[in-house]
């Protein structure tokens, strides 16, 4: 069986909500800041993912996509800020959930947005073999970005990707010195 872009998407969506709730869940310091680096890794890769080939292709087959896109790009950007404030806040500081939670309430209308709206309207313009395509190209293309928010960057494809190219290897070198969950 092919994957589909919206299936892909949506499961990334649900990673996120799960280290949203097990941020907020968790008491432990410790599990919170493992928590918080795999929140900051999903959500980086998928915001810049959909901007590199999601929003591409819902510019490409939706009479409406160019406006989706662009309404898209500028939610990523709000948010991004958002997630670049998170990212470095520690769960001790009185910040930490109110961080967590402005930025949530600033994703949660885009992840539904798109779950019922943008993803199903280009689910019907594409084949199968054209979703799961796209679909692999934005598992792919995730391997190669930033995964921590750099909400001065470039949100479209071509400098995007140039400098994503540059970033995201000192973004996963860091990474290799940050604390992960021992299992999600």
């Amino acid at each position: 069986m092919l994957g589909r872009i919206i299936d892909t998407v949506k499961e990334d969506h649900s990673t996120i909500e799960a280290c949203y709730a097990r941020i907020i869940d968790d008491s432990n310091r410790d599990e919170q800041i493992r928590f918080q680096n795999l929140f900051t890794w999903e959500l980086a890769r998928n915001l810049v993912g959909k901007e590199l080939v999601v929003y591409p292709a819902l510019e490409k087959h939706l009479p409406d996509g160019t406006s989706l896109a662009n309404k898209n790009r500028n939610e990523n950007h709000m948010i991004k800020e958002d997630l670049k404030k998170f990212q470095s806040l520690d769960p001790s500081n009185a910040e930490y959930i109110p961080a967590i939670n402005s930025l949530m309430n600033h994703l949660k209308p885009q992840i539904v947005d798109e779950e019922t709206n943008q993803l199903p309207k280009l689910e019907k313009t594409l084949s199968e073999k054209e979703s799961d395509h796209l679909s692999k190209s934005f598992s792919r293309t995730k391997i190669f970005l930033p995964t921590r928010a750099h909400p001065d960057a470039p949100s479209k494809p071509l400098f995007e990707t140039a400098v994503g190219l540059v970033t995201a290897p000192f973004d996963q070198l860091a990474d290799l010195f940050r604390k992960w969950p021992h299992h999600a």
